[in-house]
């Protein structure tokens, strides 16, 4: 559901339903929208305003929360992953009020799904920063991706893949030709993301002197929780596309391009051939933190968790025969942007 803020705003406002919430100001500075993403490693808020085909992003904020760290053995949210997380919300709610977002969406995914505490943090996360978060489905979540990310998919006739590898779960969409735009026809999600796969394996086995066995392991992890999406792919497909959204490929992406520090500009829209993919995905689960720590776009804060997301990627890249993997920069919370504006008629 999204969120309408008075001109006194305030993140956690909730407008009425339908038709009963106010026309948006066209042209006014009040025509501004936010997107908040909080999923199982990342929180993430946008904040744009419509223009010529699409939006300008006036304030932007990223952080990771590892919120869902410890989910996978004990079932809840620990008290530290949530007040990091409540942290980083309380600045996105600051941000939300300064911009004067006069109409917002917040969404929170996999660890809030999954956690038996999830409601409860939903609740005290209203309480302390005002902001409502929407705890979605695998599938809306996998159709925001894709609002949010088809544009940069090759030109072509044939069937598309686009994946999400987020912290909790990953979520995979099939996609073929339509009219005007790609028409969604298979989703899945599974249940591994860098997060959640990281902990099934254990840091120690990812770390220690056979932990190519246990990337090998890994894969195999993955690539048996996608045994029913692989029956609904076609067979022999041809022309096929590929196109990832992630921390996960954006940051190999970096690794491949040999950036000294991470810029969106040569990222977003980049298409990196398979072969290259693998190979830097393979060098890196050969090495151990510190050697992965050291390579500049990764660092000590993405070195422990990269690993888990290489395997998921070649996982993909088992199932999907393309040869380029296409590079997005942008996910859910792009997706949430434009359906808002879509729905206030904005020609996105």
């Amino acid at each position: 559901m999204a969120q309408q803020v008075a001109s006194a705003p305030s993140p956690g406002f909730r407008g009425p339903a339908g038709g009963n919430r106010p026309p948006p100001l066209r042209g006014y500075q009040r025509d501004i929208y936010g997107a908040l993403d909080l999923g199982t490693n990342n929180c993430r808020l946008l904040i744009a305003r419509p223009s010529d085909g699409g939006f300008t992003v006036l304030d932007a904020f990223s952080r990771i929360v590892r919120l869902g760290e410890g989910l996978s053995s004990s079932g809840k949210l620990s008290q530290d992953s949530m007040d990091r997380a409540v942290e980083a919300l309380g600045v996105c709610a600051d941000k939300l009020r300064r911009r004067h977002v006069t109409l917002s969406r917040s969404v929170a995914t996999e660890a809030c799904r999954r956690a038996a505490n999830g409601r409860d943090f939903i609740a005290r996360v209203k309480q302390e920063t005002g902001i409502a978060l929407d705890i979605i489905s695998p599938r809306e979540e996998a159709r925001l991706a894709v609002l949010g990310c088809h544009k940069l998919l090759e030109p072509g006739d044939g069937p598309a893949l686009i994946f999400d590898i987020g912290g909790g779960s990953t979520e995979l969409v099939l996609l073929e030709q339509g009219d005007t735009a790609p028409r969604i026809r298979a989703w899945w999600s599974a249940p591994w993301g860098v997060v959640s796969l990281t902990e099934s394996e254990g840091q120690e086995a990812i770390e220690g002197k056979d932990r190519v066995a246990a990337y090998g392991r890994m894969r195999e992890r993955v690539l048996r929780s996608f045994a029913h999406f692989i029956e609904m792919l076609p067979d022999n497909p041809r022309n096929v596309r590929l196109l990832g959204t992630s921390g996960t490929v954006t940051t190999l992406a970096s690794v491949h391009l040999a950036l000294p520090a991470y810029d969106r500009r040569q990222v977003d829209g980049l298409h990196v051939p398979v072969g290259d993919m693998r190979r830097i995905s393979t060098m890196i689960a050969e090495m151990d933190f510190e050697q992965r720590s050291g390579l500049p776009c990764i660092g000590s804060e993405r070195a422990d968790m990269v690993v888990a997301g290489c395997a998921i990627l070649e996982a993909i890249l088992d199932i999907w025969p393309a040869d380029t993997l296409g590079i997005a920069d942008r996910g859910i919370r792009e997706g949430i942007l434009r359906s808002l504006m879509a729905r206030d008629g904005y020609q996105l």
